[in-house]
């Protein structure tokens, strides 16, 4: 137990090269006085380790030591070889030759220890991290996770989803995280955390000032952080009837927003839905009439609202969808709907 801990302190300090006794704890979930334990017998064996006292004081790994691939088992190897990021992804943030380069190396490692009766595990395991039915991105965001990398502030411009324009921001960048296939900018805006999703963000430059960072955040506690609080709040409860052959479809379109789902009858389902709001009902127009609300009745006259809002819209024949002078919907061009059946 104490060798594998041992082994999960170096680790660590690589990866972070210093880091605080109390930081190590929490990781390992021990005591800060086993870390401290631990550094002594790692010194006395010889690992270039040792802490600095005082305030700001920590556990620091001699720079120059470095892991040995070898000392990875078998297993071990087989998963980094199977489960590395995906290729393309590191792409996107210039990272795709060392990807490549790390990735042969550890095939022949891995190849070498593998039983010989099996199959090595990147041969029958692939981990897709991309969404079904998007592009993915473009972008060439090397230079903001370089920015992030040496810790300096960026000046960005940023679109809100729904907007036309940009505007322009100043923020203190902890990294880019990936979900589904897009690229985030987390970062703290004012001492706040935020998320830029990275085909939002129209222009941005790494900045001479150092980030001002949150003392004892790092990028996944703020990833978190940020995830947790875009669950929906239980605002509104809907409870509607759903057809049985469409509940796969709303588990995947719902998300968590689907809290539960009943024992069907006569080819329907009874479902619970959660929304932050009566407003967010529209969603679930897109199961047409497949789908019947039973309550709340506000988020039922709410429904009834949009659908003959939609209806209304798409009233006789094709018509222009900007306004005119007076506010409403342009009529279309005679002639127009025999040019398009012809």
């Amino acid at each position: 137990m104490r060798s594998s801990r041992l082994l999960s302190i170096l680790l660590l300090l690589q990866t972070h090269e210093r880091m605080t006794s109390a930081e190590l704890a929490r990781r390992l979930e021990v005591s800060s006085r086993t870390i401290l334990r631990d550094v002594v017998a790692l010194s006395a064996a010889g690992v270039p380790i040792h802490t600095e006292q005082g305030r700001g004081g920590a556990i620091v790994l001699d720079r120059r030591a470095r892991l040995d691939v070898a000392r990875l088992d078998p297993g071990e190897l087989q998963v980094l070889t199977a489960a590395g990021p995906d290729a393309e992804l590191l792409n996107q943030i210039g990272l795709k030759a060392h990807q490549v380069s790390a990735q042969e190396k550890l095939t022949a490692v891995a190849l070498r220890g593998r039983a010989p009766e099996t199959t090595p595990l990147s041969e029958v395991l692939l981990i897709d991290p991309t969404g079904w039915f998007t592009a993915g991105q473009e972008q060439d965001l090397s230079d903001l996770l370089t920015a992030a990398r040496r810790r300096r502030r960026i000046r960005l411009r940023y679109r809100r989803s729904g907007q036309a324009d940009g505007t322009w921001l100043t923020a203190d960048p902890y990294g880019l995280a990936n979900k589904a296939g897009a690229w985030y900018l987390v970062a703290d805006v004012g001492g706040a955390p935020r998320m830029f999703h990275a085909g939002r963000i129209d222009r941005y430059e790494a900045l001479t000032d150092d980030a001002v960072l949150r003392p004892g955040s790092d990028l996944r506690s703020v990833w978190h952080e940020l995830v947790t609080g875009l669950s929906p709040t239980p605002g509104v409860e809907v409870q509607a009837m759903l057809r049985s052959t469409r509940l796969d479809l709303a588990r995947r379109i719902l998300g968590t927003r689907l809290v539960a789902a009943g024992v069907p009858e006569e080819g329907w389902t009874p479902i619970t839905v959660h929304y932050s709001d009566v407003e967010s009902v529209r969603q679930l127009l897109q199961f047409g009439d497949h789908i019947r609300l039973l309550s709340p009745p506000g988020a039922i006259e709410r429904f009834r609202e949009i659908a003959a809002q939609i209806v209304q819209a798409h009233a006789g024949g094709v018509t222009d969808p900007r306004p005119s002078a007076g506010g409403r919907t342009r009529p279309g061009r005679p002639g127009a709907e025999g040019q398009r059946s012809a």
